[in-house]
């Protein structure tokens, strides 16, 4: 099973190296082993170039499958370690960046204090993609905004604020805290993530648009162009945390702000392991920045 496991690893990060190197391997020995998968199946799986890797036609057609077959044998393993009293366990998580660098490592500190042999699998996704994981059963809980899984429950934590981002000789960064509406005049640089953004729907309340000059995935790429005078951004003040980069961070008038929430699969499909850790996580949330 760890050859397919391998091969979705592969897919999900495009790249035979990242692939080894996330999980621990080689990367001559995670060739090995999907070589040796596609013997075992007489079919071609993945084509590699020097742009990366990407599915065959017949690849596309088992992917399903093999995702199937891998939440399988991990269930199988999770009632195994159920059993066991959680000696074995494994939990998968989706989140973004901020929580992923300032909720979670002392939570999972604290969690493996008393569940050390647990494994935790953390999947980075935005606000389309963690929801669609956890609906096909490819998550067992994800971190999401209850705007964008609006009819879907959810278990809301915390609210945090946002903050704008601008270059320390920008004319707004004398300001106490920017309007909106002079930010949106300005070049701004969009922070992707997924379907929902909360600084686009507050600029659209107020009936503003803003100039978006670039949208990027990643917080801290687009703070990077805010340091080199390429616009200005919005962004959750938890992101700012622990960063270096020469910018000024202002209140916004109004305030925006955005709620932080769980969705889960079905309770019933949920480990022990899985249910343990997101009781834990609701026992730590007034802890939680």
């Amino acid at each position: 099973m760890n050859r397919y496991a391998a091969f979705l690893k592969v897919v999900e990060v495009g790249s035979f190296t990242k692939a080894a190197e996330i999980l621990g391997y080689t990367q001559p020995a995670m060739s090995q082993m999907i070589a040796s998968l596609e013997n075992e199946l007489s079919i071609k799986l993945l084509y590699r170039s020097r742009y990366g890797v990407r599915l065959t036609p017949e690849g596309e057609r088992l992917l399903p499958s093999i995702q199937s077959a891998v939440a399988q044998f991990q269930s199988m393993q999770n009632i195994a370690g159920e059993i066991r009293g959680l000696d074995y366990g494994v939990v998968r998580i989706g989140t973004i960046s901020s929580i992923s660098c300032h909720w979670l490592p002392p939570v999972i500190r604290q969690f493996w204090e008393r569940y050390p042999n647990v494994q935790l699998i953390v999947h980075q996704g935005d606000y389309t993609s963690i929801p669609e994981w956890v609906r096909t059963g490819e998550l067992d809980f994800g971190f999401v905004t209850p705007d964008a899984v609006e009819g879907t429950d959810s278990r809301f934590l915390k609210t945090g604020e946002h903050r704008a981002c601008l270059p320390r000789e920008h004319p707004l960064a004398k300001k106490q805290s920017v309007p909106l509406e002079e930010l949106a005049k300005e070049p701004f640089l969009l922070l992707e993530e997924g379907i929902y953004s909360e600084p686009l729907a507050a600029f659209r309340a107020l009936g503003l648009e803003p100039n978006i000059r670039m949208t990027m995935h990643d917080d801290y790429s687009i703070l990077s162009m805010v340091e080199q005078g390429l616009g200005v951004t919005i962004l959750p003040e938890l992101v700012l945390r622990k960063q270096s980069y020469d910018i000024v961070m202002l209140p916004t008038e109004p305030m925006v702000t955005r709620q932080i929430s769980i969705i889960c699969r079905e309770k019933n499909e949920l480990s022990i392991a899985a249910k343990r850790f997101i009781q834990f996580l609701i026992e730590e949330q007034e802890n939680l920045p």
